[in-house]
């Protein structure tokens, strides 16, 4: 049980809502997957806008939002897809600092435009690091487990003054369609011409069995030119791997280190930030780079 002021109380877990920061960086030749925040401009954003140093870990929530209450006044910023925010019932603003008085519910509510939230608190979250990382990874363990109702979580302490509020907030809004750039390498000649040019032309849809390892597409399958399986091999964030159905999954942030099919291509890691926020449904293209 955590006695301390410097904490805040889990209300309202939601579907998924997990601790993130930047994640763990520099642990692959380990086996040790990154994790950290899918969004992470929105990460970064969230935390420079109450103060926080910009890898300060935060709320990642996944469609239906959250609801907490910290136990000391305190200054929250909830960004990254679109939701009604409250504090004790009443409507605050969403994306800029809000103060929040200690013992007030803040609810984040469920996603309107996006699937995942981040909820920055002054002075950030301060679970116990695993090397060096307070971000939880859902395929290996490592890190704080998904949050619970009746959790409690650690606060930090905060530094400096809180910024002032900006007047206006560069948040980006979900993609209506999602295109992502794709490097081909390093199996792509386990795949036909035909697939190839069907990577590159054809429109896919996000689809429902996506989450944080991998954005799984519906669409045209890619045909293989060789058959059989590779020896498992290190995957890095944003491999295009083509399991036996043929449609690409591009790994996200909890995916796994090691696969037996084929990688055609990588998409950049910059351009990972839209299919956090891509809905099912959504359509979404390849386009290969030269």
């Amino acid at each position: 049980m955590i006695e301390t002021a410097d904490a805040l109380d889990v209300v309202r877990a939601g579907a998924l809502t997990t601790v993130q920061d930047e994640g763990r960086v520099g642990w692959a030749h380990l086996g040790v997957p990154r994790a950290g925040a899918l969004d992470a401009p929105a990460l970064r954003l969230a935390n420079r806008l109450v103060g926080n140093t910009e890898d300060a870990a935060v709320l990642e929530t996944t469609v239906t939002g959250c609801g907490v209450r910290p136990r000391r006044s305190t200054v929250v910023v909830v960004g990254g897809a679109a939701c009604r925010v409250t504090v004790d019932g009443r409507p605050v603003a969403w994306g800029v600092p809000v103060p929040v008085p200690a013992g007030a519910v803040l609810d984040a509510g469920p996603a309107e435009d996006g699937l995942r939230s981040y909820l920055a608190f002054r002075g950030g979250l301060a679970p116990e690091p695993v090397l060096g990382s307070r971000s939880a990874d859902l395929l290996s363990g490592l890190g704080p487990a998904p949050l619970r109702d009746g959790d409690v979580e650690p606060l930090g302490t905060p530094a400096g003054p809180v910024p002032p509020v900006p007047d206006a907030v560069p948040w980006p809004g979900a993609p209506t369609e999602l295109v992502l750039p794709v490097r081909l390498g390093p199996r792509h000649a386990w795949f036909t011409d035909d697939a190839l040019r069907t990577l590159a032309t054809a429109a896919y849809r996000v689809s429902p069995r996506s989450n944080r390892i991998g954005l799984r597409t519906e669409g045209p399958a890619l045909e293989r030119a060789r058959e059989g399986e590779l020896p498992s091999e290190g995957m890095v964030l944003g491999a295009v791997q083509i399991p036996p159905d043929g449609r690409p999954v591009v790994f996200l942030n909890d995916h796994p280190t090691t696969g037996g099919y084929p990688v055609v291509g990588v998409v950049p890691e910059a351009a990972l930030a839209g299919a956090a926020q891509a809905v099912p449904g959504v359509r979404m293209r390849f386009v290969v780079m030269g």
